[in-house]
């Protein structure tokens, strides 16, 4: 398993794993990622074996960085075909990032079967670098023949943990996690794995506020803004603001949670889809072909979700949540169309294609694609969490 650099590759990966060792319990399961990236420590947290790589970005705006670009590349790309020689794999996936280009590429060469699993509706440079090489691509939106073949496209949707989701039994649990007794609405505010600069800066001018409605709110700050909060809403004594670098039991906040106020990447909306979490949704203004903007206006074209533009947040979210949270009987409605884009069983689908590809490879490399996972609608594209 290769992919990372943010949650939006790193947790569908994870996800993926999940579902091949339940569908096998002996499989072995090596993930490679990026020297310095996230996926170095939230990997292992979840059960796996990770192996980093020296690779790193390319900047499109000049800078020095550029310099070591060719030779953390090489590095990157000698590494990789030790680890897949010595690891031996049947089975190469990649779900976007840094490290899974030089992974992906070496085991192509090597005959290896590849799997592809893209998230957005614009996919990334690396995926659609390797998109020829590889044997199947499990996509979430129709219509990705524009950057991929046809003949190796499956569309599945997003996976998402199954652990999302939790019994009524643990809701105690959720709350004991999180110092809330339930009495009053809650409200969940997060920018992806790493925190949003502009969500962080709507709420932190608006603390006052926020201490004195009746709600309470769980606030993922990512780790370059969460001193700053906390010690901010410390000083405010904002009892009713938790402030949380990274939420792990995620699953318990979304069980929580009354409105969602979010990024619009993929795995973030295919999350509040299989949920049915209203939300506002503030779109990344500088994501490729801005595909944020386009994932967040299909939902709220469909009543499921509110829009406020980045520019726009600072004077506006903090409002627009504090009213939303206090009409039910809208929350209720949002939250029945959120479900209706729901793809639940994505991640098994994404393993079946897997397993087709380790027992039916074809010259190449290439897969018969299961064409019948192409009549459901796609997920629309997260931030992820």
């Amino acid at each position: 398993m290769s992919g990372g650099g943010t949650g939006g590759h790193i947790f569908p990966a994870i996800a993926i794993a999940n579902e091949l060792r339940a569908i096998n319990p002996s499989v072995e399961i090596l993930f490679v990622g990026a020297i310095g990236k996230m996926e170095m420590e939230k990997v292992p947290r979840a059960g796996y074996k990770i192996v980093g790589l020296p690779v790193s970005a390319f900047h499109r705006r000049l800078s020095a960085k550029n310099l070591l670009f060719p030779f953390k590349l090489l590095a990157s790309m000698i590494k990789a075909s030790r680890v897949v020689s010595e690891f031996k794999p049947d089975l190469v996936i990649g779900t976007g990032g840094f490290a899974s280009g030089p992974v992906l590429r070496v085991a192509a060469r090597k005959g290896i079967p590849t799997l592809v699993q893209e998230q957005n509706s614009f996919p990334g440079v690396t995926n659609r670098l390797l998109a020829k090489k590889v044997g199947a691509l499990c996509v979430a939106y129709p219509d990705m023949d524009r950057w991929f073949p046809a003949e190796k496209i499956v569309v599945t949707g997003n996976p998402v943990r199954k652990d999302l989701r939790i019994p009524e039994s643990l809701m105690a649990n959720a709350k004991a996690s999180f110092k809330i007794t339930g009495e009053k609405p809650v409200i969940l505010i997060f920018g992806g794995s790493q925190g949003a600069r502009t969500l962080n800066q709507s709420l932190y001018a608006s603390i006052d506020k926020i201490a004195k409605a009746p709600v309470d709110v769980i606030w993922q700050t990512g780790t370059t803004f969460y001193q700053t909060a906390k010690q901010e809403v410390e000083m405010m004594g904002a009892k009713n603001i938790r402030v949380m670098e990274f939420i792990y039991d995620m699953n318990f906040a979304y069980a929580l949670a009354s409105l969602v106020v979010a990024r619009s990447g993929a795995i973030t909306l295919s999350e509040l889809s299989v949920l049915g979490k209203p939300a506002i949704l503030v779109p990344l203004p500088s994501a490729a072909e801005n595909h944020q903007a386009k994932n967040a206006q299909t939902y709220v074209d469909a009543g499921a979700a509110m829009l406020v533009t980045d520019h726009d947040a600072p004077e506006q979210l903090v409002n627009a949540m504090l009213e939303l949270i206090n009409d039910a009987p809208r929350l209720t409605e949002m939250a029945a169309k959120m479900t209706r884009f729901a793809k639940p069983d994505a991640v098994t689908e994404i393993a079946q294609v897997a397993m087709n590809l380790l027992c039916h490879p074809r010259e190449g490399g290439d897969p018969v694609p299961n064409h019948e996972s192409q009549g459901g609608d796609p997920v629309p594209n997260h931030e992820s969490h």
